[in-house]
Order: structure tokens, then sequence, then C-alpha cells
């Protein structure tokens, strides 16, 4: 049996139209997800082809770093509609992160935490963020360190460094995520640190802190008592 084309439905039934005339906050994720889609197949709309890709994967969250070898179940995904979901979960995450600016001071790793965690939480490779606070512990910047990595430390702590001075910085706040979900420091998660450290205190900078960031939690140095 053929199915009926959303052009077919009610008007108050259609995405597109409920959410001009209702606000997208009522849409189902469901919903949302078609219109991303824009189509669906021979016989099938695009809000029953989005209802049968949340049914596999579970949740909006888990679409997020899918390939195109996880689709292929779905005929009509290619790279444009992949990109296209891609793109808007990518937006989701910096509109969160716009909205949620930590403004004064770096009062906790909690709040510092609680600002990175929906930039870095989902992530499927390691990226390295430095916080740079002025002598108020202020945070004046944000910055992604692009060169190196923890478990090869030196081009890490040379860029660090090299931007705090840059920018003045009084202390830093170092946070990256762990992609597998767990923040429990690895042993080149504890040495990178001791290392920075030492370095950035022989700069006359200070070590704040060092957040490791995991699925709705998180590691903090210095909550620990380890710097």
């Amino acid at each position: 049996m053929m199915a009926q084309s959303i052009k077919n439905w009610p008007e108050d039934d259609r995405p597109i139209e409920k959410l001009f005339k209702f606000g997208e906050h009522t849409l189902s994720n469901t919903e949302l997800l078609a219109i991303l889609l824009g189509t669906g197949n021979t016989g099938e709309s695009a809000v029953d082809l989005a209802r049968r890709i949340l049914n596999k994967f579970g949740s909006l969250r888990n679409l997020a770093h899918t390939d195109l070898s996880s689709w292929q179940e779905f005929k009509g995904i290619g790279r444009t509609k992949l990109a296209r979901i891609r793109v808007a979960i990518e937006i989701g995450r910096r509109l969160i992160t716009e909205e949620r600016k930590v403004e004064g001071k770096a009062s906790s790793p909690g709040r510092v935490a609680e600002f990175m965690m929906p930039r870095l939480r989902d992530l499927k490779k390691e990226v390295f963020k430095v916080l740079f606070l002025d002598a108020k512990n202020n945070i004046v910047k944000v910055m992604e360190v692009e060169e190196g990595t923890v478990s090869q430390a030196n081009p890490y702590i040379r860029e660090i460094i090299f931007h705090s001075l840059q920018n003045f910085a009084a202390g830093i706040i170092c946070c990256h995520n762990h992609p597998s979900g767990d923040p429990q420091p690895s042993s080149e998660d504890k040495r990178f640190t001791y290392k920075l450290k030492e370095v950035a205190e022989a700069m006359q900078i200070k070590l704040v802190d060092h957040i490791i960031i995991g699925d709705n939690t998180y590691y903090s140095f210095a909550e620990k008592g380890l710097l």
C-alpha cells in the first residue's frame, strides 16, 4: 500500500506548516528530522523515513557522528542529506555554547565543565581547549589547541605557553574530552598535566585546572587536589 504524500495530509499535520503555525518547539524529533530530510522514498513519506531512522539510532544525539555505511539500509540517504543532519546537530551544539558563555570568574570546575560539556561530550576524537584567565580568574578567551596530542605533550605545551603569553594570561584551565565517555585520566593525561604545570609556573602562569569531559560527567585535577 502506497504511503500518503505529506502534501495530502491535513495542513495542521504537515511538519513545516506546524512549525510556522505553532512553533518549532511543538514538533517531535521525528518531524524535525523529516524537515531536514526534505523527501522520503517511494511508498514512504519523509516522516515515515525519519521514524525508521530514529528507531535504528535511538536519538538525535546518536546521529552526530554516523557515516554513510551506517545508513545503507535507508534508500535515498546520501552524502548531502547526511551532511545536512550533521551540520544541524553541530549548529545546535554551537548555539548551546554561545548561550552559556562563561562570564566573570571561572568560579568552580563544575561551572567550567558545564560550559564545555555540550561542545566536547559527543565528539569521536580528542579535542583540547584552553581557557585563558586574567589575574582575577575572569575568562578572557577560549582557544582550541590544534597541534600535538596529550600522549605527545611537548607540541601542546609549547603552543599553550605561546598563546598564554600572547594573551597576557595570568592563569589557564585546560579542558579536553575522552571519546570513550570515561573521564578518568590516563597516565599520559597525568604526565602532561604535571609537565604543563611545571613549565607554566616557570613562566609565571598558573595552571588552575585540567578538566576531562566524559559523558555527562567530568574529572577535575583541581577538585582532586592534584594541582
